[in-house]
């Protein structure tokens, strides 16, 4: 069984650092963890791409999910992504790239991923983006990146995520895929430092025009009180999409100036740092919030957050 990376294995699998359960967030969002650990399993630095961190926005009903541009990919490591156009089975297509040395990225079912046990697997259907490493169509397994770690699955689940379940008359779904191309070497050092710096300063300026958390705030405590009158279930989404988002975007902004110069940038590390903090904290007073209907703590809560992202901004402004 062919894989793109053949000497990672599920046994044993170690995820990167920034997935280390010692984290205030140990992971972020599918595409970015994803990322991370393909970086990693390339030999190369998954720190040096995360300067896309400063443009997150608040979008008036959630934060930017952050991705890191596919342009960014490729200036810092000559990785080169794209749309994979799906005219026949997804399975075949992915056995063509495998064989090609190609990674495929795919949305797929968590429905039918085991690694997902305790919040989707076999209780909720829900998009999620993996990169498929081994696939075997006929003893249907298949390995791949997921979130902060690399898994396998097999049989029935296998079955479910490529659709095999379904009759000739039954319509398939056809997923958003994209490949990755691999360079033959990956770039040196000196090169991905140089171009993260020089990503850092076009992000940055690129950088919201208002405060992103200062608008949260004006609608935090209303959209809770919404978010109570539904089922308590919903509130895992919301806070998925607001806090946890913020909250892990600003500790991979911290992480990736730390690597970039820890002592150049050390201001804006702390106030990244303290923004990631307070949003884990008031996810934990949200969750009282909602079950106790009492929203006025709420109102303040996040400013602290809010005074760290302008402090942050004006600290890289004086670098930049």
């Amino acid at each position: 069984m062919r894989a793109v990376f053949p000497r990672v294995r599920p046994d044993g699998y170690q995820p990167h650092s920034l997935h280390s359960g010692e984290r205030m967030w140990p992971e972020t969002n599918c595409y970015v963890d994803l990322w991370i650990e393909v970086l990693s399993g390339c030999g190369a630095v998954p720190e040096a791409m995360l300067g896309f961190t400063l443009t997150q926005d608040f979008e008036g009903d959630q934060f930017t999910f952050f991705k890191v541009p596919l342009e960014d990919l490729e200036s810092l490591y000559d990785i080169r992504v794209t749309e994979l156009a799906i005219f026949d089975r997804v399975e075949r297509h992915i056995e063509v790239q495998i064989a090609r040395g190609r990674l495929c990225l795919i949305e797929m079912d968590s429905f039918y991923m085991p690694d997902t046990q305790g919040t989707a697997y076999r209780t909720e259907h829900g998009k999620t983006t993996v990169a498929i490493n081994r696939l075997d169509l006929t003893g249907k397994r298949v390995e791949y990146f997921h979130n902060g770690g690399y898994f396998q699955l097999e049989g029935e689940d296998f079955e479910g995520l490529f659709q095999l379940q379904l009759t000739a008359d039954d319509p398939s779904f056809l997923p958003y895929t994209e490949f990755a191309k691999f360079p033959v070497r990956m770039p040196d050092t000196a090169h991905v430092s140089t171009m993260a710096r020089r990503l850092l300063g076009t992000h940055f300026g690129r950088r919201p025009v208002s405060n992103p958390i200062r608008a949260f705030v004006e609608v935090f405590p209303q959209q809770v009180e919404a978010v109570a009158e539904r089922p308590f279930g919903f509130f895992h989404k919301y806070a998925f999409n607001t806090l946890r988002q913020f909250g892990a975007n600003f500790e991979l902004a911290g992480d990736h100036l730390a690597w970039l110069s820890a002592s150049e940038f050390a201001s804006a590390i702390e106030d990244a740092r303290r923004i990631s903090e307070v949003a884990k904290s008031v996810q934990f007073q949200l969750a009282r919030a909602v079950t106790r209907k009492k929203y006025e703590p709420l109102r303040t809560a996040l400013d602290p957050a809010a005074d760290a992202w302008d402090s942050m901004m004006a600290s890289l402004k004086e670098r930049l």
